[in-house]
């Protein structure tokens, strides 16, 4: 959309910076499928890719694989409400998320 005021420019000072998803990994797929039936017995653990904006391109670009999971489980339907005037957590998904996310992070760690 063209400026209507010829004082005003606006310059871009940085390019963005782009790369390829990280291939998904066996072992933490895995791990994340494990732990997800503890908790949610019978959820499916589907990949997707997040409309958010990550630091992950860095850490792609570098050679590092990189992934996201926020642990916190959802009514279906309710991830509408993300950032939104309405935004709400289930109470009990926001406990667990903490409890989960350590346990993952120390399965793939080789903990037990």
């Amino acid at each position: 959309m063209p400026c209507l005021d010829d004082q005003i420019a606006v310059t871009q000072i940085d390019r963005e910076v782009t790369s390829e998803p990280s291939k998904l990994n066996e072992e933490i797929v895995g791990a994340i499928e494990n732990l997800s039936q503890e908790y949610w017995p019978g959820a499916v653990v589907v990949p997707t890719m997040s409309t958010g904006g990550t630091d992950g391109a860095f850490l792609r670009n570098a050679g590092i694989p990189t992934y996201g999971h926020s642990g916190m489980a959802m009514e279906a339907g309710d991830s509408s409400r993300i950032h939104g005037r309405d935004e709400r957590v289930p109470m009990k998904s926001f406990y667990n998320r903490d409890e989960y996310l350590y346990r993952l992070v120390k399965a793939l760690a080789g903990g037990a």
